[in-house]
């Protein structure tokens, strides 16, 4: 009778925990689903963000938040105005995005991780901070600090965003390899203030003034040199990962994409000089490539590094519960 008592009560645990995973899972779905739309959204705005400063469309809507005191200018409309515009619809759309998925994290509180509606709280915080920084850059007429910060905002928002849809996805993990996140820590921290160099290289002239007249080349020169430790330490995550050949089996599609973006990367810079700044495309994709590759560094380091268990693993668990 203890026997047949026991055995129930772990097949009872056992449909519990069925129907518990799968009743979180459609909420976490939904989430995931979402995370993925605002990770897109924001790559996007800041590659057409670094278009309408490559393009100087910064002021081509004088005011703000509406263009020429209206949502649509069409009486207005031309190439740099139609960038503004774009970038200011984007924002207002990926904020919209992200107050939704707050508010769902509110309202399904119950059913998801407590970490997550504490997670959108600073989500939603940082699309504040970025909206005033948007107004900022008209109201300051573009001032260097004011784009730099604009542009490193959204930085952060795409690395919590894409911190969120990892640890969703592997929420399972107890044991991390540290060592393996603070290597990858390294270059994305590099690439960081490398796209904040950039920005101020941009927007402060100083790469013109360097390439015509040869002067202020200061921040042109670090900008460049900023290059080699970026280069190096990816090269010892590849290396690192090669030598341990369980990581490289699991991320070699994001060590192979890293690769392919740190040479197109450089071949872009590169190019971008030759032509004195004065080809768009090449700077454009300098900005894109940038985007992409804080993603992918920053999916590595919060994503499993190896094959996740998930459910399965939970449900084998208690399988062997059962058999025992």
């Amino acid at each position: 009778m203890v026997f047949k008592s026991n055995l129930l009560c772990k097949i009872i645990g056992f449909i519990h925990l069925i129907n518990n995973q799968l009743y979180k899972s459609k909420y976490l779905t939904i989430f995931k689903r979402l995370g993925s739309h605002s990770v897109l959204a924001l790559i996007a705005l800041i590659v057409i963000g670094g278009a309408t400063r490559v393009m100087e469309a910064g002021l081509a809507c004088p005011d703000w938040p509406l263009c020429y005191g209206s949502f649509l200018p069409f009486n207005h409309m031309n190439l740099r105005v139609f960038l503004e515009w774009f970038h200011r619809l984007d924002a207002f759309l990926v904020g919209i995005l992200i107050l939704f998925k707050f508010a769902l994290s509110i309202i399904w509180k119950n059913e998801i991780p407590n970490w997550l509606p504490k997670t959108y709280s600073l989500l939603l915080f940082l699309v504040i901070v970025q909206g005033s920084f948007g107004a900022l850059t008209v109201i300051n007429l573009l001032d260097s600090y004011t784009v730099t910060g604009h542009l490193l905002i959204a930085f952060l928002l795409l690395i919590t965003t894409i911190s969120i849809n990892q640890n969703l996805e592997n929420d399972d993990i107890e044991e991390p390899l540290i060592w393996w996140r603070f290597l990858l820590f390294f270059p994305l921290l590099l690439t960081l203030i490398q796209s904040f160099i950039g920005v101020r290289l941009s927007s402060t002239w100083s790469a013109h003034i360097c390439l015509s007249f040869n002067k202020q080349c200061l921040i042109l020169n670090t900008h460049k040199l900023f290059a080699f430790p970026i280069a190096f330490s990816i090269l010892l995550i590849i290396a690192t990962a090669i030598y341990k050949r369980s990581l490289l089996n699991e991320n070699w599609k994001y060590l192979s994409a890293l690769i392919f973006l740190l040479f197109s990367q450089i071949a872009l810079g590169v190019l971008s000089l030759k032509t004195n700044l004065n080809e768009p495309i090449f700077i454009i994709g300098h900005q894109l490539n940038a985007s992409l590759f804080i993603a992918i560094l920053t999916t590595l380091i919060f994503r499993n590094p190896f094959t996740k268990k998930g459910l399965n693993h939970s449900l084998n668990s208690q399988m062997v519960g059962i058999n025992s």
